[in-house]
């Protein structure tokens, strides 16, 4: 039976569509028989406690120079949609935060909401992965400069990151003694008004920071390593990293059942966690990707499982 779908993301119109998961489900949903329907952060409301949105009718096509079309708005009760796709990049700021306010009155009305909002709002990329200790590396997050800097001689190399980035952006690797380490603590912390994530450095980052696809906890076979490039030590896509398809390995799929239960638990229906080495990393809820590429080079339709289990439950 056709349903309503509406997509929750960025603006439509800046995408690279060879690289967006987004538009690999519009396209499925599309194929599949469902109407689209777009909105942004500036189409969402409440009226009288009924959550709003105001939806644009939406085609898609696999054209790199006409990707979209686009209908009149109109205002629409969010309850009245069969289904939304929360693809909001971050940051999770608070603005985010308060969309997934609206869309949870729209679940409250029936509306199905990919992923659940509350956990949009509570698991956050990079400490959502510290409720699972037994996978992932010696951790620190602080406000604390000292405290970090005395992490960084513990470990002697580690990973610093801001908690609210994606796509490389704002990550630093610092040695034991590195002179730059006090201004780059200074960048992240910001007078001590932010947190900052420390990890120990994972030498295996040369051989690819694994993106695993979940599906309703249900790990795809196929992780895309994204593998660092010259002199780079980051390998996600956005900062250069060269994208390599993998078959998951016994690790991997350990990692993913630690994870998968809660992942349930929380109705985290499409999930990416990230793996180097045998550690985990960090688990993206907000908008994962890597679908079009491991659909390409593995011939899979990653899309289609997740519209299958959407339409299944």
């Amino acid at each position: 039976m056709p349903l309503r779908v509406a997509v929750l993301m960025d603006p439509i119109s800046h995408i690279k569509i060879a690289k967006d998961s987004t538009f690999a489900m519009l396209l499925e949903a599309q194929r599949r028989g469902h109407g689209l329907l777009y909105m942004e952060q500036g189409d969402l409301a409440i009226r009288d406690g009924v959550p709003m949105a105001r939806l644009r009718p939406l085609s898609v096509r696999e054209d790199k120079t006409s990707w979209f079309s686009l209908g009149e708005p109109e205002w629409h009760d969010l309850g009245t949609v069969d289904i939304v796709l929360a693809r909001k990049d971050p940051p999770v700021d608070a603005q985010f935060i308060y969309d997934t306010m609206v869309l949870e009155l729209a679940q409250g009305r029936g509306c199905r909401v990919v992923n659940d909002p509350r956990s949009l709002r509570d698991c956050n990329e990079k400490l959502f992965a510290l409720q699972f200790p037994q996978c992932i590396v010696p951790t620190l997050v602080s406000r604390d400069a000292g405290e970090l800097r005395a992490f960084v001689a513990e470990q002697g190399q580690a990973v610093l990151k801001p908690l609210d980035g994606m796509g490389g952006r704002g990550i630093f690797k610092v040695r034991h003694g590195d002179s730059n380490l006090n201004s780059m603590l200074e960048t992240l912390l910001d007078g001590h008004r932010h947190f900052a994530i420390a990890q120990k450095f994972i030498p295996e980052i040369t051989s690819g920071d694994k993106r695993i696809l979940l599906i309703d906890g249900e790990p795809v076979p196929y992780a895309l390593a994204r593998i660092p490039q010259g002199d780079e030590f980051r390998g996600n896509l956005a900062a250069g990293g060269r994208g390599e398809g993998v078959p998951l390995s016994d690790r991997d799929r350990w990692i993913a059942a630690q994870v998968a239960p809660e992942l349930r638990r929380r109705g985290l229906r499409f999930v990416g966690l990230d793996v180097i080495g045998d550690y985990l990393t960090e688990i993206n809820v907000t908008s994962p990707t890597c679908i079009r590429e491991l659909d390409a080079q593995f011939g899979l339709n990653i899309a289609g499982l997740m519209f299958d289990a959407i339409e299944g439950s």
